[in-house]
């Protein structure tokens, strides 16, 4: 990759759609824009100002209307001279018009992620807020997006500079405890290290909950399971707030696994409905029956649905039997009364149950709510660490920090602490891509997707 190329690529999406952006960026970028694009009434392009025109061939033919914008270094997202053209979108128009401008013989296509990582060289954002940029495109739920908002405002990039100038205030600090022993009392230099290593690690593992990350970024598997007709068909459409699963008083209904997905407090929730669980001679249904346990098997939390108005049955016994940390008991149908008792349930099984009526939509968003906490997603911080190599990079800087607590508890010479203080702020550091090597910065941005 060479970074003093000119480089473009379709930064939209393919497929249909009113507009489509080819973004040009590097040294000759507004060169090549020019030999594509002709004005219609002005000379050339303005710094900083949409100008109207057409896309034109290699042999003089109009290829399309389009808008046309430059702008100069330093003030893009490159730092580099950039220019935009608008045309009209879709897959042929796009197509023809970055063709034509890689044609110019002056931009070759840019690699994924190349347009970040220029962003990311030139020094405009750290790795972190590189990350974010991706972050914000791939988020699916509302808590995601948020996540990655922050992040590429710099949340994170704030706290790891703040943890790591303390770290270095710390090492200053041993340095001069080591040099002048005679006017610096060790012993109270150990302690104040000692607290203030504690107080940064404490702040470190606050922020890195590798459950709620998981969940804010990819969203949480919750499934329906229980004995045919106990009402989880019913409870999947109360949930979703839509018919989107038959119901039936016919055992046996629902053969097969239907899941809808659907945002709660800002996480991406894929519910499913799954085939009610009992012994049978039907083949299609003990198909389904299997794919039910599978699906059960997987998910991050499941809701074991109980009917209320019946004792609870052999079948019952056995699903509550199996139950985990994963579960949250359901009693449903409690608009028609109820002859079960949750706090024999909860006290014989050891899981958490709640009541609920899918008739009547009663504790239904109560019971998404528990789903989430259940799922590990129930108080995330704001502040809260999403990236898996963030989270990474920050265990290993706490277990050096712990390894310090563990080093001035013993007595050991205070100088013993030295490497602890250094690996835990390159672990942090590597975070921002300071102190990142060239292969992890690479596969950072091989995630990526062209044009971005």
């Amino acid at each position: 990759m060479n970074m003093n190329d000119t480089i473009a690529a379709l930064a939209t999406a393919r497929g249909e759609g009113g507009i489509a952006v080819i973004r040009i960026s590097g040294p000759q970028a507004l060169e090549a824009a020019l030999k594509v694009f002709r004005p219609a009434r002005a000379k050339g392009l303005k710094k900083r100002m949409l100008t109207y025109g057409r896309i034109i061939g290699e042999d003089g033919s109009v290829l399309d209307e389009a808008m046309a914008v430059y702008l100069p270094a330093p003030h893009t997202y490159t730092r580099e001279d950039v220019c935009e053209l608008q045309c009209h979108g879709g897959r042929a128009v796009p197509d023809m018009v970055l063709a034509r401008v890689l044609a110019t013989g002056l931009v070759r296509p840019a690699e994924p992620g190349e347009f970040t990582k220029r962003a990311f060289l030139s020094g405009r954002i750290d790795l972190s807020e590189a990350e974010a940029v991706m972050g914000v495109i791939r988020a699916d739920g509302e808590a995601a997006a948020r996540a990655a908002a922050r992040q590429m405002e710099g949340g994170v990039s704030a706290f790891v500079n703040a943890a790591c100038k303390k770290l270095e205030e710390l090492l200053a600090l041993v340095s001069a405890a080591t040099d002048f022993p005679d006017e610096i009392d060790e012993e109270v230099t150990s302690q104040r290290v000692l607290t203030e290593a504690k107080k940064i690690r404490e702040e470190i593992l606050s922020r890195c909950d590798p459950r709620a990350a998981h969940a804010v970024r990819e969203g949480v598997s919750v499934v329906l399971a229980g004995r045919p007709n106990v009402g989880k068909s019913s409870l999947m459409n109360a949930a979703a707030g839509t018919d989107r699963a038959i119901v039936s008083s016919i055992p046996g209904t629902t053969r097969d696994v239907l899941t809808e997905r659907l945002v709660r407090n800002g996480i991406l929730i894929e519910l499913s409905d799954t085939a009610g669980q009992r012994e049978t001679g039907d083949d299609i249904e003990a198909m389904g029956v299997d794919r039910a346990r599978r699906t059960e098997s997987g998910a991050d939390c499941v809701l074991l649905v109980l009917d209320a108005s019946e004792p609870l049955s052999p079948d019952d016994a056995l699903l509550l039997s199996r139950a985990d940390e994963r579960y949250l008991i359901v009693i449903n149908k409690t608009d028609a009364g109820s002859v079960l008792n949750a706090r024999d349930i909860e006290e014989e099984y050891h899981v958490p149950v709640m009541e609920v009526s899918a008739v009547s939509g009663t504790g239904v968003g109560e019971m998404l709510d528990r789903a989430l906490a259940v799922c590990g997603a129930g108080g995330v911080r704001e502040d809260s660490m999403t990236v898996l190599r963030h989270i990474s990079c920050a265990g290993r800087a706490a277990s050096a920090l712990e390894r310090l607590e563990d080093t001035v508890k013993r007595g050991d010479p205070l100088d013993l602490v030295t490497d602890d203080l250094w690996q835990a702020m390159y672990a942090l550091s590597e975070i921002t891509g300071r102190s990142a090597a060239e292969d992890v910065i690479s596969s950072v941005f091989e995630n990526f997707c062209v044009g971005k």
